[in-house]
């Protein structure tokens, strides 16, 4: 394991998990203690590897201390847009690191956060055509996604907020915070948030990557990567196209990514990103929003821009630009005008952060501007002018500014801090959301973390002004609150890693889709109240110790979620709100057969509650039918060669006929191959 000699000659090694390729990071859907202060939005470290790396603390820290060695965790990952001693945050995340989302059977983000036990994955299709990702019974327009901490979050619907420009070959590790995180990720993260962070360095073998895969319903996918170091600056293009015909009617889809970065690191302390990327999507929307409409069909395409740096030592500065913008075109009836909707939504931003160390522990300040835009044919006000096809519009400007302060005390942590928000859809009120957390570590292998925290979510513009054949919209409502508390400790020893965590969520003004049994139409909706209990649980062991067979990476991973829920409102079915996870099992399991040869299994249990009225070809019921529990298994099994990687995907081994929303099937027993060249 590397150790890394700091100023005043000072030594920090990884006492626990020297000479050892295992950790509580090496698995899938863990929780566990992440190694930055939260302070505003995720955003990238200047780490060049993931699997160990050290952490450079400043000197009168370690005079604090007054120890030479230091109990440091395997890999440090962000939180912040600095990075901060894992002995010195109050934040526990889960994380999926690079390896694991290699070994993975999957082929988007959103297939592999289904293995993520806390996380609620609804998909609409395959593979990443769309899909509503949640935290702790929220919805999709309830979770902050950001890229690279870019905040990419969708203000037309959160239906799109994954229709980011990544390939799963581009990303270094995808960070997950349960829970309200506004002081993290700003006002939009009401239940959590979700950062994928991509690769910024030129720490592999094969620098130029191609990629080539074949499977059932004619499923084709090409991807091409390369990067290169040049002195100071690191880049990166990737670029890839999927498509399949489909598991059902009108269930085909094309997929195409394309994401180009640049680093520019002039020394130590400072570094200067751009990144820019392009997404585009068409397919089947079989009964995607309407059972009553198994034709609807979807294009969307979306393109980003995104600058940020950091710069400083003792007082860091921090900015970052960013713009996004995102179309769609739905059609009800496919290749028909009859209700068919354009929309054009765009997002600027521009955040500077300040942070300062000082014998008094770690300050971060600054604040954000951020503006949101729709022009579309259904969405909006109505113009004086009309611009084509787009007859409608509405805008509006959210701002930010944020204040954390954290000190450390020998075993104990404590940060405190509050986001002070001022938005121009609400009255002209500046709005605070205030957030506590702690930290105690009473023996080396067990640490404590609390926190407390409040949040808030404006609606979308979907919410308030999608009044079509089948939605009835609400421009009255009203934004969202939340307020949570959470417990957790984290177990680390030599023979098995555990985490446990329990949690109370408060809910006000939960936004929703609702209809009466018998209705047709969905309305936008206020749930006065819906309050959250739950328990997430994950333990780890590594084969390795079991029998000398296994190699250092294999481990067996099981993960438990539970969640209880109380809403005043009742008899109404709901689309979102009230369908929310009871119990998620996750079980994966990662072990070589010989040398070269591995395997990767995953087994996911669901059980969701709420109901959903039946349709039979297009025909209403009348039937209200609850979900099912089902049990998902997937397996990866790959060949290393060296530059030649072979791998094949067996998704839903036993074929099981299942819903993640009513009236949508998913994809029954669906077999991939591949093969990856790299030079």
């Amino acid at each position: 394991m590397k150790k890394k000699v700091l100023k005043r000659n000072c030594v920090f090694r990884f006492k626990r998990f020297e000479r050892k390729a295992y950790s509580v990071f090496n698995s899938m859907h863990k929780s566990v203690s992440i190694g930055v202060v939260a302070t505003c939005m995720l955003t990238l470290a200047h780490s060049t590897e993931t699997a160990a790396q050290t952490v450079s603390v400043p000197q009168h820290f370690a005079a604090e201390d007054s120890i030479a060695e230091q109990l440091l965790d395997e890999v440090t990952v962000t939180a912040s847009r600095t990075e901060t001693p894992l002995s010195r945050t109050t934040k526990i995340v889960a994380v999926i690191t690079r390896d694991e989302i290699a070994q993975a059977p999957v082929q988007s983000v959103e297939d592999l956060l289904n293995y993520v036990a806390g996380v609620d994955v609804v998909q609409r299709g395959g593979h990443g055509v769309q899909a509503d990702i949640s935290l702790r019974g929220g919805s999709a327009d309830q979770t902050a996604v950001l890229l690279n901490g870019v905040n990419l979050s969708n203000s037309h619907t959160g239906h799109y907020s994954f229709d980011v420009p990544v390939n799963l070959s581009d990303i270094e590790r995808i960070e997950i915070l349960h829970g309200p995180a506004a002081l993290i990720f700003g006002s939009s993260a009401f239940s959590g948030g979700i950062n994928i962070v991509t690769r910024r360095s030129a720490d592999v073998p094969a620098p130029v990557k191609a990629t080539l895969e074949a499977g059932s319903y004619k499923l084709i996918g090409a991807e091409a990567r390369g990067e290169a170091q040049i002195g100071k600056t690191f880049g990166s293009l990737s670029v890839r196209r999927s498509s399949s015909d489909g598991y059902i009617a009108n269930s085909d889809y094309e997929i195409y990514n394309a994401l180009w970065q640049t680093r520019w690191k002039p020394s130590q302390n400072s570094r200067l990103d751009f990144m820019t990327g392009y997404n585009k999507k068409q397919y089947g929307a079989n009964t995607f929003y309407s059972a009553a409409y198994p034709n609807q069909y979807e294009r969307t395409s979306s393109v980003m821009g995104a600058v940020n740096g950091v710069f400083g030592n003792k007082l860091k500065f921090i900015p970052q630009l960013y713009w996004n913008r995102h179309y769609d075109r739905f059609d009800l009836i496919k290749d028909s005008l009859r209700g068919r909707n354009y929309h054009r939504s765009d997002t600027y931003g521009a955040n500077i952060m300040f942070r300062y160390t000082s014998r008094f522990g770690d300050s971060h300040f600054g604040g954000e501007a951020r503006r949101e835009e729709i022009i579309s044919s259904a969405l909006g006000k109505s113009l004086a002018n009309e611009h084509g096809k787009y007859k409608k519009y509405d805008s509006r400007t959210n701002a930010n500014i944020v204040f954390e302060h954290t000190y450390v005390m020998q075993k104990f942590v404590f940060s405190a801090g509050a986001l002070a928000n001022y938005n121009t859809l609400q009255d002209d009120k500046l709005r605070f959301y205030p957030s506590l957390s702690a930290s105690f570590r009473p023996i080396h292998t067990l640490r404590l973390v609390t926190s407390w925290s409040r949040s808030s979510r404006l609606p979308t513009f979907t919410d308030l002004y999608y009044t079509t054949e089948t939605h009835n919209a609400n421009e009255t409502l009203q934004a969202e609150t939340s307020e949570s508390f959470d417990l957790s400790a984290d177990y680390q020893c030599k023979f098995f890693t555990a985490v446990l965590t329990g949690y109370l969520m408060k809910g006000r003004n939960m936004i929703d889709w609702v209809r009466s049994p018998g209705e047709t139409k969905w309305a936008s909706w206020n749930h006065t109240t819906v309050d959250k209990q739950g328990i997430e649980a994950t333990v780890r062991f590594p084969l390795r110790s079991l029998s000398r067979f296994f190699d250092e990476s294999s481990a067996l991973t099981i993960s438990y979620a539970k969640m209880f829920q109380d809403c005043n409102t009742e008899g109404l079915e709901s689309r979102y709100t009230l369908n929310y996870l009871r119990d998620k099992f996750t079980a994966s399991i990662k072990h070589n057969i010989t040398e070269n040869f591995h395997a990767s299994w995953n087994l996911r249990y669901q059980n969701r509650m709420g109901e959903f009225t039946l349709y039979q070809s297009g025909v209403n019921t009348g039937r209200l039918t609850p979900y099912d529990p089902f049990t998902i298994l997937d397996l990866r099994l790959w060949y290393d060669l060296g530059k030649i990687t072979v791998k094949v995907d067996l998704n839903n081994i036993f074929d099981r006929r299942y819903y993640d929303i009513g009236n949508v099937p998913q994809a029954g027993f669906w077999a991939i191959a591949g093969i990856s060249y790299g030079i």
